[in-house]
């Protein structure tokens, strides 16, 4: 990969923007999360999507019951044994998510300049003059001119499937609205999102954490996607509720910015959350469309510097329907990725999309493009300045092996690790070249049984930009003799051949540690 590395400040021959770039076993070093529904959840499409390059399953629970998405993940499961794929599974929270109610399921079509009641009133069907909804508190929350977008992919100013509405007056509990874009609504359900306006409602709701109980706890899940986090605190609730759940205590918690309440306190959301999720569908409504862009930038540099993982939403919305993106839209995943994102999320793309595995596929091409022009000398510096010094040891190793696994122009780094925090702080140096992490499994024990850590850990690694998780024996630590040592890293070298990413001759740089000392050392391969 790193020979292939180019830089946009330097003279390109344009002729060779056209030449074929050369395959390899990971379709990129920035990931994808898919998340799968009705279009994207039997065993075949799954495991296609998982060729394709998905990394991280998202199970989105704002629609759907538990049997349902247990089908799915059982489909999952089975599609990782067929492909030998890793996969990691994120639960997506509904929250605070306001939600308009059509259980004829017939289609609702609203014309320009009429008006449309959205009521509390359950009882009543959906029709194109009221519109029932799952809150009872709209009326008091909003007032004449605020502004409430209606859909099942919410308001982008181009489709016809969602609806911008006005308020023009508010009747005891009922908020009367102008509809300002003829639409038709179709399906049963769609979300209501009233802009810039404070929801009294929970972070984490009870069906929530019903949810998180009955259907997280026994499936393990290694991502928790908080929706409409909004301050730190719903962060420590969250991982409050987890710590109480036994198995779910190492379950990871990614913080989803949707509104401008999220956006105001995000620095203290970061310090809290594992990883954050720029929802920039609802957020692109909250934020007027000059900001999106100024947004994107600071939050992904926040969480670049902070070393925590960052998620970029709606991407490639057209391919829901359409086999190709938009130009505009290719050029916004690559953006993402030059932006310093580590993951790209797809929603209604794979969920309800026609073609799941042609936009993962496409995705990931143009994820693979866009790092080949990524400045790492430029962020290299620029992450060693922010961190300043004297350093942390852990962080002092991680530095010191990204720069000369650069120098040395290695071909892969490989980093032992237990907890994944070794292999995380490389990576956050953004090598140009893939990380394995050797996840060495601990044994622990909660006084009941004995069991191995480090599923969980080699799991979480696959949010994380150029980082490729290997479990290791279970009768190897992280810390042990050099014979061990040297066991496991020959497993690693022998995938890492297997998989096309080390070749005859290569130069690696394996980061572990031996005793109590961390070494970085480069190796050369012989044939």
């Amino acid at each position: 990969m790193h020979s292939s590395h180019l830089l946009l400040e330097e003279p390109i021959r344009m002729a060779s923007i056209l030449e074929s770039s050369k395959s390899s076993f990971f379709p990129a070093m920035t990931k994808i999360v898919g998340t799968l529904g009705p279009n994207s959840r039997s065993t075949e499409v799954i495991a296609g999507c998982l060729t394709a390059g998905m990394s991280v399953a998202r199970f989105d629970f704002s629609w759907g019951d538990s049997e349902y998405h247990q089908q799915t993940l059982e489909n999952l499961k089975a599609a990782i044994k067929s492909t030998r794929k890793l996969c990691a599974v994120m639960l997506d929270t509904v929250g605070p998510e306001l939600q308009v109610l059509n259980r004829s399921e017939q289609p609702i079509s609203l014309l320009q300049d009429g008006l449309v009641i959205l009521t509390p009133d359950r009882e009543q069907n959906a029709s194109s003059e009221i519109l029932p909804i799952n809150f009872d508190g709209l009326a008091k929350a909003v007032k004449p001119g605020d502004t409430i977008f209606v859909g099942q992919y919410l308001f982008t100013g181009s489709e016809t499937t969602s609806v911008w509405l006005e308020v023009s007056e508010v009747k005891g509990e009922d908020v009367v609205c102008v509809i300002k874009n003829t639409a038709t609504l179709a399906g049963s359900l769609f979300t209501l999102h009233a802009s810039q306006i404070r929801i009294e409602l929970p972070t984490l709701s009870e069906k929530d954490k019903e949810v998180i109980s009955a259907w997280g706890v026994p499936n393990k899940i290694d991502f928790l996607s908080l929706s409409y986090t909004r301050h730190a605190e719903d962060v420590r609730q969250a991982r409050e509720y987890l710590s109480k759940l036994g198995d779910l205590s190492q379950t990871q918690i990614f913080a989803k910015i949707e509104n401008v309440e999220g956006l105001t306190h995000f620095d203290e959301i970061l310090q809290e959350a594992d990883g954050i999720i720029l929802s920039r569908g609802n957020l692109g409504i909250d934020l007027p469309p000059e900001k999106v862009f100024l947004f994107q930038k600071a939050a992904l540099y926040k969480c670049n510097m902070a070393g925590k993982p960052a998620v970029v939403t709606r991407v490639v919305d057209t391919m829901t329907n359409n086999l190709r993106p938009t130009r505009a839209e290719a050029t916004d995943v690559a953006n993402a990725v030059l932006d310093g994102s580590d993951a790209i999320l797809l929603g209604a793309e794979t969920l309800r999309g026609i073609y799941p595995v042609e936009t993962i596929s496409t995705v990931g091409r143009i994820c693979c493009e866009a790092e080949k022009v990524f400045n790492q000398d430029v962020y290299f510096k620029k992450t060693v300045k922010y961190v300043g010094e004297p350093m942390t040891h852990l962080e002092s190793i991680a530095s010191s092996a990204v720069r000369a696994a650069i120098k040395v122009k290695a071909s892969v780094i490989i980093c032992f690790t237990s907890s994944g925090r070794a292999a995380r702080l490389i990576a956050k140096y953004r090598p140009t070249m893939p990380v394995i992490s050797v996840v060495i499994p601990r044994l622990k024990t909660n006084q009941l049984k004995w069991s191995f850590s480090g599923a969980f850990e080699a799991r979480q690694s696959l949010i994380v930009r150029g980082l490729f998780p290997m479990l290791a024996d279970p009768r190897h630590h992280a810390e042990s003799t050099s014979a061990t040592n040297d066991s496991v890293l020959k497993v690693a070298l022998d995938h890492g051949k297997a998989s096309g990413v080390i070749k005859s001759h290569d130069r690696v740089v394996v980061c572990q540690k031996v005793g109590d000392a961390s070494v970085v050392k480069i190796i050369e391969l012989e044939d």
